[in-house]
């Protein structure tokens, strides 16, 4: 196992909003959440981000507020996921993601190869203005190939994925970067790379969590496991919707439509089971997401810095076994998962 994972703590902290993911925060709530992740951290703080995270602002946020901290770059871990390049803004809002970021300055396009891949390290650590990744990894490659128009453009895509990771463990053997990973929604695609690439850590995000937990993925996440490769659990709210936010998987949640009367009726019930058991919807999703098979760390944003705290304290929280069963009584969970027993 790599070595940062022997020491990478049960939480690490999001960035996205420091991107202004839904919202823009003022410049002095991101400065005091940088710091609050800081002071609260035991040793070193880790933290993960994404040049697509606000077309770079959260690389550039997290860069600008460590250098006003005065943090020591031996006490950060960052983690930057690589495949979105910095671009010109160029229409009235941001083509990459649309109706999630908001007052941004610049667009973002996907660069997965072996040149993208260099170009993206480059900028990131331009934008992080002193501070390395040691951790690297491709990010969205299912977003990547879901673009495909052909199987044969899908083949040339992939080609592209395994040409991203041989630029990324370039960096690795010169000593560049310390891990090499992937993030993505899709686990599906994290398995196909994973069968031909020998990964130090994954990240599943949207995936794994209380309200989707298949089968299939905790099968593969077995696999994981007994193959010594981490896993990293994020986006385990579901943009919040799992704790009362109107957005599910970085859409929004339409309470008039019958398409989303399922989603409101399952949180509604989830709801009402948290408040018999006096738990809180937060803690029992991070709860849920840390029990998983090979679940080494989960990554937990906010954009309140008074909840640093309270995120790191959700990862020692105790649920009684009764709640999860009283979940897979009302049909809300899965009733044959055995690390809940």
């Amino acid at each position: 196992m790599n070595p940062y994972f022997l020491n990478l703590p049960k939480v690490i902290f999001g960035t996205s909003s420091l991107g202004n993911l839904y919202i823009a925060l003022d410049d002095a709530v991101k400065r005091k959440i940088v710091s609050e992740c800081v002071n609260q951290s035991l040793g070193e703080v880790v933290f993960d981000s994404a040049g697509k995270y606000g077309a770079g602002l959260a690389l550039e946020s997290l860069g600008k507020y460590l250098n006003d901290l005065s943090i020591a770059p031996e006490k950060v871990v960052i983690s930057n996921k690589l495949g979105w390049f910095r671009t010109e803004l160029k229409t009235a809002e941001p083509t990459f993601e649309k109706d999630v970021w908001v007052d941004l300055k610049y667009d973002a396009v996907q660069m997965i190869s072996y040149q993208g891949m260099m170009k993206c390290f480059e900028q990131g650590n331009e934008l992080l203005n002193g501070y390395v990744p040691q951790m690297v990894s491709v990010h969205d490659p299912d977003e990547y190939l879901a673009a495909s128009g052909n199987p044969e453009e899908e083949d040339k895509r992939y080609n592209d994925i395994l040409e991203a990771y041989r630029a990324l463990f370039d960096l690795k053997s010169s000593g560049k970067v310390s891990s090499v990973g992937i993030g993505a929604k899709d686990w599906r695609i994290i398995s196909r790379v994973v069968n031909d690439i020998k990964l130090d850590w994954v990240m599943i995000a949207n995936s794994m969590t209380l309200k989707s937990h298949p089968v299939e993925l905790l099968e593969f996440m077995s696999k994981l496991e007994e193959q010594h490769i981490p896993i990293i659990n994020s986006a385990v709210f579901h943009s919040g919707f799992l704790i009362g936010s109107d957005f599910y998987d970085y859409k929004i949640v339409d309470q008039n439509s019958p398409d989303y009367d399922h989603l409101i009726e399952w949180r509604r019930h989830f709801f009402e089971i948290c408040e018999d058991f006096n738990v809180k919807p937060a803690e029992a999703c991070v709860s849920f997401a840390m029990k998983a098979p090979g679940v080494k760390s989960i990554s937990l944003n906010t954009t309140n810095p008074k909840r640093i705290k309270q995120n790191l304290n959700m990862a020692q929280a105790h649920i009684p076994k009764e709640f999860w069963k009283r979940l897979a009584e009302r049909g809300l969970i899965n009733n044959s998962l055995v690390f809940l027993k």
